[in-house]
């Protein structure tokens, strides 16, 4: 494989590829999406255990998504089974990517203990349990969790986010991959910049922005019947825009044929 370094306005190139990758199989790839939130839902009811499944497949799901990327390009049908692809590919890369889901699940799991020593969450916990308006301390937590969270996670995103296509397509072992994949976002730090900016924007600075609208004209339960299947089509988007990250990041090196 070969690592590109691309410039920053490639970030805004990757969604377009993304809307036009999602345009090719629309009612598939939001099955996918669809099917991964309902499965992720059930799963954290069981305490513990169900977090850490979801935790440990989360790569392994990742393969799938990308191979359904591959497929819609070469306009195959999108079966809900390719999320099992990784797990067929042999005892090998079963073994890796299974590896590389224990990794993502250690590395969540410190990521909340520190965010616990630098955030209050005794102060959230009765948001979550009761109808109690959300006082200016509590709102403050808030503000806290999602700026130290979405900190905390820029490293490990870096390591994980190509790292289960490089176990899973490249052969890679764990270790390998998971240093490929953190020196290709870094090097590709200001495209990721623009790619990570837009979707704030897109997935939450506008869905919030709509939601307070709605709320100021007294229409905050219509708010949900808009703001939610736009919200479900822009993350299905963004999943396929996460295909164009890889295309524009690695390369397969050319083989020259012997004269």
């Amino acid at each position: 494989m070969k690592l590109n370094s691309v410039p920053p306005k490639e970030g805004y190139t990757w969604i377009r590829q993304g809307i036009w990758l999602f345009k090719q199989n629309p009612l598939g790839f939001l099955m996918l999406v669809f099917l991964y939130i309902f499965a992720a839902q059930l799963a954290v009811i069981i305490p513990v255990i169900g977090v850490f499944a979801v935790l440990l497949l989360t790569p392994t799901l990742s393969v799938g998504f990308m191979t359904a990327c591959r497929q819609a390009i070469q306009k195959e049908r999108i079966s809900p089974m390719v999320y099992l692809i990784a797990l067929k590919s042999g005892a090998l890369i079963r073994k890796r990517i299974l590896q590389l889901g224990i990794v993502y699940a250690v590395l969540i799991l410190l990521l909340s203990f520190v965010l616990s020593l630098l955030v209050d969450f005794e102060l959230l916990i009765p948001l979550m349990t009761s109808d109690k308006p959300i006082t200016p301390e509590a709102l403050r937590q808030i503000y806290l969790v999602l700026f130290f969270g979405a900190i905390l996670y820029i490293p490990v995103a870096m390591l994980m986010w190509f790292s289960p296509v490089l176990v899973a397509w490249e052969d890679m072992p764990v270790a390998q991959a998971l240093f490929s994949s953190f020196l290709a976002s870094w090097t590709n730090k200001s495209a990721f910049f623009a790619y990570l900016t837009i979707w704030s924007v897109v997935l939450i600075a506008i869905p919030l922005t709509v939601g307070m609208i709605f709320d100021a004209m007294d229409l905050g339960q219509a708010a949900s019947f808009i703001i939610a299947p736009i919200s479900m089509a822009g993350l299905t988007v963004m999943h396929c825009s996460f295909y164009a990250t890889w295309k524009a990041c690695f390369t397969e090196d050319e083989v020259i044929p012997s004269a």
